[in-house]
């Protein structure tokens, strides 16, 4: 028995002592030491933004955003900080060259944020209680980038300001706009933006432009808000004063379109309150605009929606904008308040066809229809001056012609509002 137990230790003990030189050889020789142990170099915010192309390194905002933060960009009146390589700082100016999130704050008295990274980069800006202020260029200017999503943190006040002119750069785009983009721009969150840009618009798009939270007042002295291809409101509060439209949705090939499905909108402007190129929708949202016209596009299409108009000339407007629709009013529910000031004006005016199958239609003035194309009243109400009728009057400024067929068929009535 003491036999078998001495054979079988030897072995143990042989094992034992060969483990023990194997970890005592790597111990005794510091320059033997892996890899994973060397200490790494840290990215800074002096390191020079895009040396990891040549190294196959993480960029700065991967490193941060891998630790669950974003970069923390602190302004603070004519300079800022940032935590990131990936931010280049000029005094006032900050410029944001890699895709990732920004977490602005501080107040920047003379200076511009400027994101101009590669054109496939996703960018959040997301401001924090941020006042920036420029005297003569955009407070917030997209060059370049995929897309660029401004969100408002919780609670959060923040203000943008022009002081009255536009300095043009050595650049591809005549930026005229306290927020100008070159590329997609959407807003979110539930804080608070105040835009102040006389000598030009609030917020520019060249491409897209959606909001889907956030409460605004812009006072622009042009458009409060302009895109090239879309203006989309899925919700918000908006207060806009505009020296020229409130939104704006145009581009050189005939189109750009504008779709409002909720939110609160109050709009004062010089000329349109709503005026998109091709389609104007509107899908839900209470919205009061007092303009010299209230809205105009080739097709204006109301599903839903609380909407209030006061306007000097014309209160909707359905005109040749676009080759690719007839010009339309299509109603065909919400509830709809049009009040008209004295003279050659009218509460709903196509240069086609009005077409209403639901929703109520109300509208105060001397010429409360006029359509050159057909029109077509199916279902709804419709209040002409205080009383509701059973087709669409055609009316011309002191007259009034034969209008459309009533709910469920029937004979052409109507020869203007009854007195």
């Amino acid at each position: 028995m003491k036999r078998i137990i001495i054979t079988v230790m030897i072995p143990v003990l042989c094992a034992a002592i060969l483990l023990a030189g194997c970890s005592s050889g790597k111990t005794d020789d510091p320059d033997k030491t892996s890899p994973a142990s060397q200490p790494q170099p840290s990215q800074t915010a002096t390191d020079p933004v895009g040396s990891n192309e040549t190294t196959g390194a993480q960029s700065p905002t991967e490193e941060v955003n891998e630790n669950g933060g974003a970069v923390t960009i602190r302004l603070n009146g004519s300079k800022a900080e940032a935590s990131s390589g990936a931010v280049k700082l000029d005094g006032s100016n900050v410029t944001i060259t890699d895709e990732g999130t920004y977490l602005i704050s501080g107040t920047l008295d003379n200076g511009s944020i400027v994101v101009d990274a590669d054109k496939d980069d996703k960018i959040v800006l997301e401001l924090n209680g941020a006042t920036i202020n420029s005297d003569s260029y955009a407070p917030i200017y997209v060059r370049q980038a995929d897309k660029v999503s401004v969100v408002l943190s919780d609670g959060s006040v923040n203000a943008l300001s022009n002081g009255g002119s536009f300095t043009q750069l050595n650049d591809d785009h005549n930026v005229d706009a306290a927020i100008f983009s070159a590329d997609d721009i959407s807003f979110s969150g539930s804080g608070s933006l105040t835009i102040s840009s006389p000598a030009g618009h609030g917020i520019v798009g060249k491409d897209d432009v959606s909001i889907s939270g956030g409460t605004y007042e812009i006072k622009a002295g042009t458009c409060a808000i302009r895109a090239n291809d879309s203006i989309t409101v899925l919700d918000g509060t908006f207060t806009l004063n505009a020296g020229t439209d409130g939104l704006h949705s145009e581009n050189k090939d005939s189109e750009g379109s504008i779709t409002i499905s909720g939110g609160t909108l109050n709009i004062i402007a010089a000329d349109d309150g709503l005026h998109a190129t091709d389609l104007l929708q509107i899908d839900g949202g209470s919205i009061d605009i007092t303009a010299a016209e209230g809205m105009e596009a080739t097709h204006v299409r109301i599903n839903d929606g609380k909407i209030t108009v006061n306007a000097s000339d014309d209160g909707i407007n359905a005109s040749q904008k676009s080759s690719a629709y007839t010009p339309t009013v299509e109603i065909n529910g919400g509830e709809l308040t049009v009040s008209m000031g004295p003279g050659d004006t009218d509460g709903i005016d196509s240069n086609g066809d009005i077409i209403v199958t639901g929703g109520t239609v109300n509208v105060t003035g001397q010429s409360t229809f006029d359509y050159d194309g057909s029109a077509s009243f199916t279902g709804g109400t419709i209040i002409v001056n205080g009383e509701q009728v059973d087709s669409i009057p055609n009316q011309t400024f002191g007259g009034g012609m034969p209008g459309g067929m009533p709910p469920g068929g029937g004979m052409p009535g109507g020869m203007g509002p009854r007195n």
